[in-house]
């Protein structure tokens, strides 16, 4: 072993071994327990960045950890690989999408490699491939043609900038969330996957993952949105207080308010808007400036409620002669209920907000318990606390909830509404309207039928001579490919040029992983049985909602539609936090880089100017703000293995970690700390005559108490996601091994084995420089292909305890003594201890309370 250690020569040596002996490839081996491992995969935007060093080497630590416990690790990497960068890269650099995306492919595939993965290259995937899309398609087909998928004519979210659909899980605070440009509603008839379909199985099923964060499951029962309440239908009357021939129904969880209700909102894009603004021009030209503006709940939170009298009315289902105007109101979503609800203004924020706008009147009708109600007013703020009923009529005096179930009873039994559960939860639209994606497998014949693509047509590739020149589509405005013929009829088609959301591409590619060299079919059903679910998931808590939800209901709609008999993707979830640097702004306010700026205490300097340089807050590395870190820059000056502890030590690897120079440099350090300590103890650990003596002394022993119970800590902080707890015990034992001077065979025994312990369990999280230590020990295997090492139990019994003497539960003392010792003997003990002896009056003694090894409490 050379003085110091050289990741430069080590490391690409050893990753190449590893490719060249394929010890990474899984294969089904039913003698085998499998234990399934994966990080959420990657798009190919052209670099990987330290987040992806730390998301995957917290994977990779577990899946070298579960290999050394026996498993038969699956352990893949793909790329999610369609989408509108691509695209966009495309139309700004005049470059093939295809071509800019496998180029970024190479690239990151090289950069990940450097880091040492233990990943099964053998089943890459890439979802812009035809060999992936091409069974999608397939699946799409399978979907359709168990009525799980449909097309309508609806109110979509569209992105002015990337001139697409998003979902809703896609608007983020009324923007998109790649673009950033503020979503507007568009009318366009669009393909939509069923997933309110399963929205009781989603969220019944949340409960069985309890390897789940509970903030992300909490996230997905509030996006699905589950509430009870009941629907109205509410009739419409003229201005004439003449009764026409058409009702509004309402859904609302709030029945109990019902005698608050003072006025009804519709949404612009509700069907009697439409119809009102035929013969109404202010309706009109209210409803087109509502359908430039974001409507979605996040922006309208923000948004200064507005709306418009349409001087209709609709009659209180219970007020004799009562009318209740009826306004169409800028934050009403279609999406929710039905598009329209009556204002309770006392008892909701935004019905109040808009009832003090437009002089609407006010009627509490819940009060808190202790307020007298002839002095009970409601003016700027709703009360939406707990309380009774009051104006209300046969409800007066009741609690809310005994509220709700008696004015739902009445409303049923008055034929006018009934009990109803709703979803916050929409079918998830899937078509975009750009070219690089998935061609969805649909064709409209010349006799109007809308069918899905023939197998033998199958699959529908992209073709590769597009245009970008004009906006819009591309596939739209091809001049061939969207034409094609039935190939059952003979008769003229259209293609389908909507290509799906990338969503989808991701909400299966762990299942395709299963069975990614079977070019056949989608998946195999014995793949599936031996390799599914993924065991433990690994990526961002911004998925949270967006993939996660949409990868769950897809797995359960292909248990529905082809038997797989998996109804839920992944068994645990470890969301990890993101990696943060300073931010550095010149004193024009232009962003700049860490590597453009000199440092000297406080202050910062531009390198090249010397310029002032305003040092911001520390936020999550983002190429917009530059505060980043080049991957490559770091594993060429440090090596991969110093990159890889620095990720793992800092912070618990669920919290947000601070990148620094300090925190890299001393990470370094240690992995040449490490070095050195094997380097110096060669002698030792070669020394093939030394045997394990049948009796240890009392310093051997005390250090094989140690190793044993550090090898039990770290094997249980690996298992519990606690890396950081189980590298600082790392640092406790090398420090351990520096101070130990070893006098006799049998304290050299006793220490080569804590050596032995600590190259195998840090091998995890470095394996270059541990694999080489290995190597240099004469051995002819791989580390990575050797057992965890075993607990001696008998060396986790402690043979004394410490027990803490309370008086009046107040600490007093504390005595070591034997395990298990009785409480006799403790208070024999106690009682020679001086100062507690002369304050104990043995006659007042009212008790005892002894928890054994822990704790005597005297009660005086």
């Amino acid at each position: 072993m050379s003085e110091n250690y050289n990741s430069k020569i080590v490391e690409p040596k050893w990753q190449k071994v590893w490719d060249d002996q394929k010890i990474f490839e899984a294969q089904i081996d039913h003698s085998r327990k499998k234990y399934y491992v994966l990080e959420m995969f990657p798009y190919p935007s052209g670099r990987i960045h330290m987040g992806h060093v730390r998301n995957y080497t917290l994977g990779d630590v577990v899946a070298r950890y579960k290999r050394a416990q026996g498993y038969n690790v699956l352990h893949p990497m793909g790329w999610d690989a369609f989408g509108m960068p691509a695209e966009n890269a495309a139309i700004q650099n005049n470059i093939a999408p295809s071509k800019w995306t496998y180029q970024n492919i190479d690239v990151m595939k090289t950069q990940l490699k450097a880091m040492g993965l233990s990943i099964d290259w053998s089943k890459e995937l890439a979802t812009c491939n035809v060999d992936y899309y091409s069974h999608q398609q397939k699946l799409f087909k399978s979907l359709f043609e168990n009525d799980l998928v449909y097309k309508k004519e609806s109110f979509v979210n569209w992105d002015p900038v990337d001139n697409t659909v998003l979902a809703n899980e896609q608007v983020i605070d009324g923007k998109g969330w790649r673009s950033g440009a503020e979503v507007v509603q568009k009318e366009l008839s669009q393909w939509f996957f069923k997933i309110t379909d399963f929205a009781e199985d989603l969220i019944k099923d949340l409960e069985s993952l309890d390897k789940w964060p509970d903030k992300v499951k909490a996230m997905q029962l509030n996006w699905i949105g589950k509430s009870q309440g009941c629907s109205i239908d509410f009739e419409i009357f003229d201005s004439n207080k003449e009764k026409i021939d058409n009702k509004i129904k309402i859904f609302t969880t709030r029945p109990d308010t019902i005698f608050g209700a003072t006025f009804c909102a519709i949404s612009p894009f509700h069907n009697l808007a439409t119809q009102l603004a035929q013969e109404n021009s202010d309706i009109k030209d209210f409803i087109n400036l509502q359908s430039k503006n974001s409507v979605n709940e996040e922006s309208l939170a923000r948004t200064e409620k507005e709306g418009i009298c349409t001087n209709y009315y609709v009659k209180h289902p219970f007020k004799k002669d009562t009318y209740l105007p009826i306004y169409v109101a800028n934050f009403i979503l279609m999406e929710y209920g039905s598009g329209a609800i009556y204002g309770c203004p006392a008892h909701d924020q935004r019905d109040l907000d808009f009832a003090n706008k437009y002089k609407i009147s006010v009627i509490p009708v819940i009060k808190p318990s202790h307020v007298d109600e002839e002095n009970y007013i409601i003016s700027n703020e709703a009360y939406t606390k707990d309380g009774v009923l009051m104006n209300s009529d046969f409800l007066n005096d009741l609690d809310i909830k005994a509220a709700q179930k008696l004015v739902i009873d009445k409303i049923e039994q008055g034929g006018f509404g009934e009990r109803k559960i709703n979803f916050r939860l929409r079918d998830w639209g899937v078509s975009r309207q750009r070219y690089w994606g998935c061609p969805i497998p649909i064709m409209y014949r010349e006799d109007g039928k809308i069918i899905s693509v023939p197998d033998e047509m199958l699959p529908i590739k992209l073709p590769e001579d597009i245009s970008f020149d004009k906006p819009g589509n591309p596939l739209d405005n091809h001049p061939t490919w969207k034409y094609t013929t039935c190939p059952h009829t003979g008769m003229k088609a259209v293609r389908e040029t909507d290509t799906l959301d990338t969503f989808v591409d991701s909400a299966w590619y762990f299942i395709r992983f299963c069975s990614s060299i079977n070019k056949q079919e989608p998946f195999n059903q014995d793949d599936l049985k031996y390799w599914m679910p993924v065991d433990q998931y690994v990526g961002g808590v911004e998925h949270a909602i967006l993939h996660l939800l949409y990868a769950r209901f897809f797995t359960k709609a292909l248990s529905k539609t082809l038997n797989t008999g998996i109804e839920e993707p992944f068994v645990g979830l470890f969301t990890q936090g993101m990696v943060c640097h300073e931010t550095y702004k010149s004193m024009d306010g232009h962003w700049i880089s860490p590597n453009e700026i000199e440092k000297k205490g406080i202050e910062a300097h531009e390198i090249k100017s010397g310029n002032k340089v305003i040092i911001g807050p520390i936020e999550s590395m983002s190429k917009s703000k530059k505060n980043v870190i080049d991957p490559d820059e770091i594993i060429s000056n440090y090596g991969a293995d110093t990159a890889r502890w620095f990720m793992l030590s800092d912070s618990p690897p669920e919290r947000d970690i601070n990148w620094s120079d300090a925190g890299v440099k001393g990470a370094w350090k240690f992995t040449q700390k490490f070095w050195r300590v094997y380097n110096q103890s060669l002698d030792l650990l070669n020394d093939s005559s030394l045997t394990k003596p049948e009796h240890f002394n009392e310093k051997a022993n005390k250090l094989r108490k140690f190793s044993h119970n550090s090898l039990s800590l770290i094997t249980k902080h690996i298992e519990s996601f606690q890396m950081n707890v189980a590298v600082a015990k790392i640092y406790e034992i090398l420090n351990e091994l520096v101070k130990f001077v070893s006098d006799n065979k049998c304290e050299d025994f006793a220490k080569k084995e804590l050596l032995i312990i600590l190259i195998r369990v840090t091998e995890p999280m470095m394996p270059h420089i541990t694999q080489e230590i290995w190597s240099s020990l004469n051995n002819s295997t791989l580390l990575a292909s050797e057992p965890w090492p075993l607990v001696d139990e008998s060396l986790l019994v402690d043979e004394t305890s410490t027990i803490v003497i309370q008086i009046n539960g107040k600490r007093k003392s504390e005595l070591e003594l034997p395990i298990n010792v009785e409480e006799e003997e403790v208070f024999k003990e106690v009682m020679k201890i001086q100062n507690i002896s002369e304050a104990i009056d043995l006659n007042k003694i009212k008790k005892k309370i002894y928890i054994k090894n822990k704790i005597l409490n005297i009660v005086i």
